[in-house]
């Protein structure tokens, strides 16, 4: 049990990745805070994970709102009493679409959810890490997050922005004990592949989210504790080296 009597928040922990994520570390022994905007998503998660013999809760709240944030952060001290590891899940995408044709609302949309919602929950997270000087913090980019693509603009934007914002607060945090990483799937079977696949311009060999799990369990463990600062790359056979041009 290699996080037992860990608390572990997850944001978008009801479904894809973060629902992966939710399940392996409490397998592994944590409590785990299932945070969504869907009531009936997240509790259905929680009990599932109940149901197997976790300890599971769900919260709603939108990590784009500095108020849920810290309502999400309140209740889990409320009901669990400490916050050890927090895995920022959540993210939005669109279809393809290009600049030009991007509304600012979208804009706003994306960069609201996956950016800002990461920097609120590791600004509300981080004093109460401070204070027991210890945390772990793994925050989801992507293989979009390291290069551009055509009609990708406001998701692979955020995505780069992610991994620069997990470095800036590693280097803030380590001496209080904590350690901050990101991870970057490629492409990854889950509702988000579903909805926008007829534009996903890499090889279609989704993983399931079971492996991004494991390298999240991987980080959050004592196993993981002299990596910080880091981006892993978890590519599978989507890994761009096996594609390129033979001689």
């Amino acid at each position: 049990m290699r996080l037992e009597n860990k608390v572990a928040i997850i944001t978008g922990g009801s479904r894809g990745i973060g629902h992966g994520v939710a399940v392996a570390f409490a397998d592994e022994g944590a409590a785990v805070v299932i945070v969504g905007r869907n009531k009936n998503t997240c509790e259905e998660t929680a009990a599932f994970i109940t149901k197997k013999g976790g300890n599971a809760v769900g919260i709603v709240a939108d990590v784009s709102k500095e108020a849920d944030v810290t309502g999400m952060v309140i209740q889990t001290l409320e009901k669990l009493h400490r916050i050890d590891l927090l895995v920022n899940c959540a993210a939005v995408n669109l279809p393809y679409r290009a600049v030009t044709d991007v509304s600012l609302d979208d804009w706003n949309w994306i960069i609201g959810v996956n950016l800002t919602g990461i920097f609120l929950c590791c600004k509300g997270v981080v004093p109460h890490m401070k204070q027991q000087h210890f945390g772990k913090i793994i925050n989801f980019s992507s293989i979009g997050g390291l290069s551009g693509a055509p009609g990708r603009a406001p998701y692979r934007a955020t995505k780069a922005a992610i991994i620069n914002f997990s470095e800036c607060l590693a280097a803030e945090v380590k001496e209080f004990g904590i350690d901050v990483n990101s991870i970057c799937p490629c492409v990854v079977e889950t509702d988000m592949l579903r909805e926008t696949k007829q534009t996903v311009a890499i090889p279609n060999v989704p993983m399931p989210p079971e492996e991004m799990a494991a390298v999240a369990v991987f980080l959050a463990s004592n196993e993981g504790r002299g990596i910080t600062g880091t981006t892993i790359n978890v590519f599978g056979q989507g890994n761009p080296l096996f594609y390129l041009p033979k001689k």
